[in-house]
């Protein structure tokens, strides 16, 4: 008899159904992210990873990195462009600390930013991962769990 494989299907945490309720979630919020950058959306991320590992998922568009600059003059900066700000950072404490600031700034100037996809990630992922650089393998994991393909195949 063959060992069984910690990813293998009989080792789930959970009823397969939840994870492909998951992974049809995820899918949608990659496709509804994608639809905000379409449409000129400035998504906000925290370093170069976050941008390499949205690039790997598909997301193509403007990105800009919130920690390399003054918050303040950050903020005023976006604001000037008009467009609709979605604010991607990890939800570790820092990230949570950062995208708490980053909305408050933006309101002061009058911009109402998106965190609702941010919010949706986090929920969705829960606490297996905590930061954007790891969603291309956890959306690996789910793939692979879900379809028994990995997330490179489709890409």
């Amino acid at each position: 008899m063959r060992p069984r494989k910690p990813g293998s299907k009989r080792y789930l945490k959970a009823p397969l159904i939840v994870y492909e309720k998951r992974m049809e979630q995820m899918d949608k919020l990659l496709d509804e992210l994608q639809d905000f950058v379409n449409q000129g959306s400035i998504i906000v991320v925290e370093g170069k990873r976050d941008v390499v590992a949205l690039k790997s998922l598909g997301i193509r568009g403007e990105f800009r990195l919130a920690t390399h600059h003054s918050l303040v003059n950050f903020c005023e900066e976006l604001a000037k462009t008009g467009k609709q700000i979605v604010i991607l950072t990890d939800w570790d404490r820092r990230g949570n600390i950062l995208a708490d600031k980053l909305v408050e700034n933006l309101h002061a100037l009058g911009v109402n930013p998106d965190t609702r996809i941010r919010d949706l990630v986090v929920s969705l992922v829960q606490k297996e991962i905590k930061d954007i650089e790891s969603l291309p393998g956890y959306v690996g994991k789910l793939r692979q769990i879900t379809t028994g393909t990995d997330a490179t195949d489709s890409l």
